[in-house]
């Protein structure tokens, strides 16, 4: 804080949250009815005056949470302080906030209080969450963190910028995207369900010989089979509805705005949430086409920002559902270069060996063994070609090229991914080979962003060594150092945040 600044006022959450935390506690106390419905008359009596005192004491716990949890946004930093016994403070410097996010779950809209989450990047969590303020509140604060120096003086009153949309889904929009929700996911949860009601499908045989006194075999081999095509449409419709639903609860009025290098993004129908993404923060773009929504056309976008993101595989979703010009122009104004498949090119031949036999070499030893027992076994040799077709067309879609500032890298053969990766933002380069990479002179480079998380990162998979190495010294701007560990034959190559952006030296 500066010298000059006056000490910043501490404030406590919204009075109404202890209301909501008590909400939040009631389910717990619904395991507690059937017990009471066993007892005697005197035995109830006397338990609910023990549930009534324990309530009592559970609200008074809530209030003395309520009142010892306060905030203070000053000049330079935010303090939490919480703790009824042992006091926890915290501060938070403003500078440190990536981003600033307003959740607003069912009971909280419900009670007309939001949840202000602030997130640092120091950790798959949230530094510093405040549950629950109003909502005017939630705004104030989140005006103060963006520009504390010119909102400080007029803590009251929160002045957005003007703002455009650039983009949104309609209901048209979200239909189609529902349409194409259904997963595996869903899949097994429905067969599940449909298993465990399965007396629901069940016929009489008896009834159809009674009722079909000639070829009650055929009648319920016919029947057996409606049966099963019945399930079948049945799990397939629910499919569809439940990522219909799901769509629609997630993604209800999406909208995408831009503003003072700061995309807003609103969405939720029963879970209202709001995402602030500084675009000086983000450190990557994700174009993601999907198994068959994406041979029709349509796409996703994502940025992975320093903060990381509650959404999905840690990045933010910026274009859930959407056309490639529509995620060209996001792409464009949050500064990144479009992606231009053209000048991408292929990794090393040898990908296409490494990855047949990393796919088919346990089963070709399975199936060599199993014909020794079971000769016809060895007719299982004929599945062989799809692994190899399967690792042709892995080498074709899997390409990469370092063009002008950025890396851009491409995945996947039936659903794709499309990387677009600014060279200032790469953290560190890893050289790494596996046992049958090194038979096969190949290299695996592996780039990490502040706020990498999840499985998918743009990794380049098997080029040559001396590519490997052109690459990794073409990424780092910065002095590099390399760390070789002959056990495992990784080379590391870090990027130091303190070190200058002009030097393109090894040390």
């Amino acid at each position: 804080m500066t010298p000059d600044a006056p000490p910043a006022t501490p404030r406590r959450l919204d009075p109404r949250s202890v209301a909501l935390m008590a909400v939040r506690k009631l389910p717990s106390m619904v395991f507690g009815i059937p017990l009471i419905a066993t007892m005697s008359a005197t035995g109830r009596v006397w338990l609910v005056v023990l549930a009534l005192a324990a309530a009592i004491v559970s609200l008074g716990a809530l209030w003395l949470r309520w009142r010892s949890f306060t905030y203070a946004i000053g000049a330079d930093d935010i303090t939490i302080t919480q703790g009824i016994l042992t006091t926890n403070r915290r501060s938070i410097p403003l500078d440190r906030i990536q981003d600033v996010s307003i959740e607003r779950r069912p009971l909280a809209r419900l009670f007309g209080v939001a949840t202000v989450r602030l997130e640092t990047g120091a950790g798959e969590t949230d530094e510093g969450v405040l549950d629950a303020v109003s909502l005017a509140e939630a705004e104030r604060i989140r005006a103060l963190i963006r520009s504390p120096r010119t909102a400080t003086a007029t803590p009251d009153i929160a002045q957005p910028a003007p703002e455009r949309t650039i983009f949104a889904m309609d209901a048209r929009r979200l239909a189609q995207m529902g349409a194409f929700g259904f997963s595996l996911v869903w899949l097994a949860a429905i067969g599940a369900a449909v298993q465990a009601l399965g007396n629901f499908f069940d016929y009489d045989r008896d009834q159809i010989e009674r009722t079909i006194g000639a070829a009650p075999d055929i009648a319920a081999h016919w029947m057996s089979l409606l049966t099963v095509a019945a399930t079948l449409l049945a799990v397939l419709i629910a499919g569809v509805i439940a990522g219909f639903v799901r769509t629609v609860l997630t993604q209800y009025g999406f909208r995408l705005t831009l503003a003072d290098g700061r995309f807003r993004r609103i969405r939720g129908l029963l879970t209202r949430t709001e995402v602030v993404v500084g675009i000086a923060r983000i450190q990557l773009a994700l174009v993601e086409r999907g198994i068959v929504s994406g041979r029709l056309g349509w796409a996703s976008l994502r940025f992975q920002t320093l903060g990381g993101s509650n959404d999905a595989g840690g990045r933010q979703d910026m274009a859930p559902f959407a056309r490639p010009p529509e995620i060209a122009a996001i792409v464009t104004a949050a500064g990144l270069p479009a992606f231009d498949p053209q000048p991408l090119r292929p990794v090393a031949p040898g990908h296409v060996l490494r990855s047949a036999l990393t796919h088919a070499g346990l089963p070709l030893v399975a199936i060599l063994a199993a014909g020794i027992v079971f000769p016809p076994a060895l007719f299982g040799l004929l599945l062989l070609p799809i692994p190899v077709g399967a690792a042709l067309l892995a080498r074709r879609h899997h390409r990469y090229v370092l063009v002008g500032d950025s890396l851009q890298v491409a995945h996947g053969v039936l659903a794709q991914c499309e990387w677009t990766v600014p060279r200032d933002a790469v953290q560190a380069v890893t050289l790494s080979r596996t046992w049958l990479q090194r038979r096969l002179d190949l290299v695996t480079v592996r780039v990490d962003t502040a706020g990498a998380r999840g499985l998918h990162r743009p990794d380049v998979v098997d080029i040559a060594p001396a590519a490997a190495a052109r690459l990794a010294a073409d990424l780092i701007v910065t002095k590099m150092k390399w760390e070789t560990e002959r056990d495992s034959d990784v080379a590391s190559v870090h990027a130091p945040l303190t070190e200058p952006t002009d030097e393109r030296t090894f040390s």
